[in-house]
């Protein structure tokens, strides 16, 4: 494997490092370097997504954007001029297989968590059901950037369906490129996931 290609988005308060290749490997920290080191160490997390061979080593900083007050909310939100090229069909279908694996990852995280997750410090946080409906929703919503409408009360694994159809459609008539769509949608979901497995159940 050569080197990994990242990006940043620098905000004011906060850097996000993210994997210009891999979908949902993207951590933030307090400055740049401190956000490629956290990048680094969920490597071993994000290998559950990227499958076999999957060993990253060097990394490449491709280029920064921007970020804004979604950025030091804690979300990624800046588009970048590597996500505006057209998608070809095979890299397509591979972006969608990862996205497809970080659900599964997602699904088996909750399967196996307990219905009570420990509180934040300051007594903060969501329990695992109310996890699962946000992330659910968030997607949801982030179809319209896909031009993408997903009708209220989809079944998920439909909602799902529908995602990967238009990205391997090469779908590309939204306000967000399809490359950032994946990538925005994956963070979202493996964020998640990282954050029920962090806060294990209560006790």
């Amino acid at each position: 494997m050569g080197a990994t290609r990242v990006y940043l988005e620098v905000g004011k308060k906060c850097v996000f490092a993210c994997a210009l290749d891999w979908p949902g490997w993207c951590r933030r920290d307090r400055d740049a370097a401190s956000a490629i080191e956290a990048l680094l160490g969920y490597a071993p997390r994000y290998a559950i997504v990227a499958g076999p061979g999957f060993s990253p080593r060097d990394v490449e900083v491709v280029g920064e954007v921007t970020g804004d007050a979604t950025t030091d909310f804690g979300a990624p939100g800046a588009i970048g001029d590597w996500d505006r090229g057209e998608l070809e069909s095979a890299e397509a279908v591979r972006l969608a297989g990862l996205l497809e694996r970080t659900w599964n990852t997602f699904d088996a995280v909750v399967a196996a968590a307990p219905e009570l997750l420990r509180k934040g410090p300051r007594g903060g946080g969501r329990d695992r059901d109310a996890i699962v409906d946000h992330v659910r929703e968030a997607e949801r919503s982030y179809g319209r950037k896909l031009d993408l409408r997903v009708p209220p009360r989809t079944p998920w694994t439909e909602q799902r369906a529908l995602y990967l159809e238009a990205i391997r459609g090469g779908s590309s008539n939204g306000a967000w490129p399809a490359r950032y769509v994946i990538r925005r949608v994956a963070w979202h979901v493996m964020d998640h996931a990282w954050e029920i497995e962090d806060r294990g159940p209560t006790g």
